[in-house]
């Protein structure tokens, strides 16, 4: 919302009495409608954002003009006449308070209001700022203590009892797998990526893969080369494999710690790719991963990417660990230049030369100050990344860059005793999430026992102050009060929030009448994947001091998964917040409670049967020999999952379970094998039959979010918005070129790209904007200088606006369609999809005369910016309150719109890079001399993060 953020900007620059009286600018993006705050929640809105009092920020005004990092906004707490507090922006600039320096020549850096002084080459030997960007996470092995390295990002925040208990801690490993070169058979072009958390006896995995059918089995080799573990992969039609090696023996978790298991997977077709598993560091901060494939056939090559944003700059830092991609027959390594690219659609954005070793192919580098538009690409997975050699030989490897794949759950209970003002109300929250490569974050979340009525439901991040809330997304209007559920989706995750979601840094709050600061909280993070048959995609049972009886005013709440399998085992995954360790220390001092499973009865004995107990803030097992009787109520939905403590014996929280099962006779023994993989294939079919968002349409069904042509008019668009089809007659772009042709499977007509031979001498002319401009709403390309309607689900076609495409940028620049004055006394508005209205036919004649002179008289329009008038065509450099200036935006009057542009900068490769006072762009510092001298000492400069 630039306008509102200009506004505020004048305003705040107007109380500190620098110029008279102004009045809002006109400015040329239109006003976002921002965010309405929750009731009861005071703060300041701004940019399209809500601010919690005493919350400080730098105002982003978006492109263009983007961070203004020398202007700093404050949300000032004030009181009006009836004593309740609101929040008012005050923004200042804070230039004047740089330090001074003591050195000769200060730089600016990207990103930063104040100058500093430059390092030197030896500090920069010294600090690889590439080794220092990513957050490590303390290792689990006391061994490797001397390897730490402390993260550079705040993360005190989250408390040992959030990271998890002894038992629950995990390590990291990965392994890339690809086609076995020296085997008679053909090697394969698949490549595989596994990621491994070792517990404290258990190695979980999740493989994902690509250019290879579906796995059949898995294999886990020792240091001699003896197969040590098989799984077998069983039948479906997803890109993710998920398992777990139980019970490791400690010889072979010593050679899974020193890196000598190797792992290797197999096709029916006997396709096999395999790759040794290493530990890294890289691991635990990495939020955004890609596959690199190749696209030649049988090539044994490939890689992964690990990728993460700086906690606090547009900063993405990645590294690659690359197989296959260099051949080295020759003992001694040598230098091998490469080349990586950040494409976007075939359109290199960023490329960097790097010398890699052949011993040794890995790379780690920092791509710096994103801005809008890439980190828009990187959420919704559009983005991609390229890997190539350079020589007589090229090789590529390339793949799109997505958030981090696993077979965890994103999940949240929230519980009083979490709040920001903790309490204890006895009511629970739960809440499931799943996010897909688009960015597009489905929830489903159950709320239950509160003290008031609800009021707000929000994703929020952690308090900047105490008590002082941060919102980011209102889920509000998606929740039933009748059912105490909301479910939905949110389409437009940004990638910090991406980043921060996957970094488990947000939280969801719950906000009643007599609780507005809300009464239920609980943070969002991943649930380690643990092998047990639960369906983790639905929402679990309610835990609750609410459901006890007498009801339990308590502090704690929970969520349990409970399923039973075929052989009548019954397996159970249960998660508690708020739970306090055992006052007496005597008893157990890590012991929090019981988890028991029993029967609702009206008689006064109730049979309990004892599960766990409680050593952290989650239980999980399989119990075997259930009673019939057990199984019954099972079925009947008359069984309950409790938690019992030493305050409270008879139970702390509970929940009410229905499991369906058909175990009349109890336990089963085991069955065959290969039973156990029979219904997988048709599972998955029924799974999206059952979807309460899936679409039937035309004999089809179609997941919720998802666009297709139909079969009965090539010319409509349809789309899947939570089981309700939505069609559209298609309206297709007016075409600027000078020759066009109908495609018999289109409905549109679109460019002739056939050259005549007169054309063929100029071919810089006609490939010179091949890209044009991409639109989010109908996922189309559209040619430089077309306009159309902007399609916007579910919504569909938006007649009262106007995109074009800015040829120059691949911009796209929307604006509002402006309706005639009309002057007949009753107008109508002839279809219900038209924006404007009309005078009817015999009231329009008359209409068209009067207004006939004005309409000729019209020239150009003229624009106004701030308290300026443009003609059309002048073109200046805008002026900012509170910067000034600003010498590096053009803008120019378009017919009466205002469009504004930042001078483009080349992409510099070097790693130390500056912006001179005066100067638009960046520059490299280090002069040639230096930099030869580097590259002769260090003809690799870069270095890896692995150990």
């Amino acid at each position: 919302a630039l306008r509102a953020a200009l506004c505020v900007l004048s305003c705040a620059w107007l109380h500190a009495g620098a110029a008279p009286r102004l009045k809002s600018p006109a400015l040329p993006i239109q006003s976002e409608r921002e965010p309405l705050p929750s009731k009861g929640l005071s703060g300041c809105s701004f940019g399209g954002r809500f601010y919690s009092l005493e919350d400080t920020w730098h105002p982003d005004l978006g492109e263009p003009f983007g961070i203004m990092h020398c202007v700093l906004c404050h949300c000032e707490p004030q009181k009006s006449r009836r004593g309740k507090v609101f929040g008012k922006v005050n923004c200042k600039n804070i230039k004047q308070d740089c330090p001074n320096l003591d050195c000769d020549d200060p730089v600016l850096l990207p990103g930063h209001c104040c100058k500093t002084c430059p390092k030197r080459v030896d500090d920069m030997k010294q600090t690889d700022s590439v080794l220092d960007s990513f957050d490590y996470f303390l290792e689990k092995d006391k061994e490797k203590v001397d390897d730490l390295h402390k993260s550079y990002n705040d993360r005190s925040y989250l408390s040992s009892e959030e990271v998890g208990s002894e038992e629950s801690r995990t390590a990291d490993f990965v392994a890339v797998l690809t086609g076995v070169t020296d085997s008679w058979l053909p090697t394969s072009s698949g490549v595989a990526r596994a990621r491994f958390s070792l517990t404290k006896t258990s190695l979980a995995f999740s493989v994902t893969y690509q250019r290879m059918e579906r796995p059949s089995r898995i294999t886990f080799l020792d240091s001699d080369g003896t197969a040590v573990f098989e799984y077998r992969v069983p039948r479906g039609q997803s890109h993710m494999i998920c398992g777990v090696w139980k019970n490791l023996a400690k010889p072979l978790m010593r050679q899974l710690q020193s890196e000598q298991i190797r792992i290797s997977m197999s096709t029916s077709r006997r396709e096999e790719v395999e790759g040794k598993i290493i530990k890294h560091r890289a691991l635990f901060a990495e939020t955004f991963s890609s596959t690199l494939t190749s696209e030649n056939q049988n090539s044994g090559m490939g890689g992964i990417a690990m990728l993460t944003l700086s906690d606090t700059e547009n900063n993405l830092h990645f590294i690659l660990i690359l197989q296959g991609l260099i051949k080295h027959k020759e003992k001694e390594p040598h230098v091998v230049p490469i080349r990586v690219q950040l494409v976007y659609r075939q359109h290199i954005l960023r490329e960097i030369q790097a010398n890699i070793t052949s011993h040794d192919p890995d790379f780690a580098e920092v791509l710096t100050d994103l801005n809008s538009r890439e980190l828009f690409w990187l959420s919704r997975g559009q983005l991609e990344i390229a890997v190539a050699t350079e020589g007589q030989d090229p090789r590529q490897i390339s793949g799109f860059i997505t958030s981090r794949k696993s077979c965890d759950t994103i999940q949240s209970v929230m519980s009083s005793g979490d709040a920001l003002t903790p309490g204890k109300t006895g009511g629970v929250g739960s809440a499931v999430f799943h996010l897909h490569d688009n960015g597009t974050l489905e929830y489903q979340v159950q709320v239950a026992g509160l003290t008031s009525d609800f009021i707000g439901l929000t994703i929020e991040v952690k308090p900047r102050r105490r008590n002082k809330r941060s919102v980011l997304y209102d889920l509000t209007p998606e929740f039933s009060k009748a059912t105490g559920r909301a479910q939905g989706s949110w389409s437009r995750l940004e990638a910090r929030h991406i980043h921060m979601l996957l970094q488990n840094e947000l939280f969801i709050n719950v906000a009643t009448v007599h609780n507005q600061d809300g009464e239920l909280r609980g943070q969002i993070k991943a649930l380690l994947y643990n092998g047990l048959e639960a369906a983790r995609h639905e929402l679990p049972v309610p835990l609750a001091g609410h459901f006890v009886s007498p009801p339990v005013r308590t502090g704690a709440s929970g969520h349990a998964w409970v399923s039973v399998d075929r052989q009548c085992h019954l397996h159970y995954e249960i998660i508690v917040a708020g739970l306090g360790k055992s006052d007496d220390i005597t008893v157990n001092a890590h012991l929090h409670g019981l988890a028991e499973i029993g029967e609702m009865d009206d008689s006064s004995t109730t049979h309990k049967r004892l599960l766990t107990g409680f050593y952290g803030s989650q239980a999980q097992g399989v119990l075997k020999d259930i009673s019939v009787e057990l199984l019954r109520h099972l079925d009947q939905g008359t069984a309950f999952i409790q938690v019992s403590t030493k305050m409270n014996p008879r139970g702390e929280i509970r929940g009410q379970i229905h499991v369906p099962n058909s175990c009349e006779f109890g336990t089963r023994g085991e069955e065959e094998e290969d039973g156990e993989f029979d219904d997988y294939l048709v599972k998955d079919v029924e799974e999206l039959k059952k979807d309460p968002q899936t679409c039937f349409f035309e004999n089809q069904h179609h997941a919720h979010g998802s666009r297709w042509t139909p079969n009965y008019d090539k010319c409509f668009s349809c789309s899947c918005q939570k089981r309700t089809v939505i069609c559209d007659p298609v309206i297709c772009p007016v075409l600027t070129c000078p020759k066009t042709v109908q495609p018999s499977d289109k409905c549109c007509p679109v460019c002739d790209d056939r050259k005549e031979p007169k054309d063929m001498k100029t071919p810089e002319k006609v490939e010179e904007h091949l890209e044009g401009c991409y639109f989010e709403g109908d996922q189309k390309m559209h040619a430089p200088g077309t306009t159309w309607h902007p399609f916007v689900p579910p919504f569909g076609y938006i007649k009262c606006a106007v995109c074009t495409c800015k040829g120059s940028s691949g911009e796209v620049h929307c604006e509002k369609v402006t309706c005639p004055v009309l002057t007949c006394a009753h107008p109508v508005r002839r279809n219900p999809s038209d924006c404007c209205k009309e005078c009817p036919e015999e009231e329009k004649s008359v209409a068209a005369l009067e207004h006939s002179d004005m309409m000729q008289a019209d020239g150009p329009r003229h624009c106004k910016f701030g308290k300026n008038y443009y003609q059309n065509s002048d073109n200046w450099h805008p002026w900012v309150p509170l910067v000034g200036e600003m010498k590096c935006i053009t803008c120019w009057c378009d017919h009466g719109v205002t469009k504004c542009q930042r001078k483009q900068c080349q992409v510099l490769t070097c790693s130390n890079i500056t912006r001179r006072e005066g100067t638009c762009c960046p520059e490299c510092v280090v002069d040639a001399k230096e930099e030869a001298d580097l590259m002769l000492k260090s003809p690799d400069k870069r270095k890896t993060w692995r150990h």
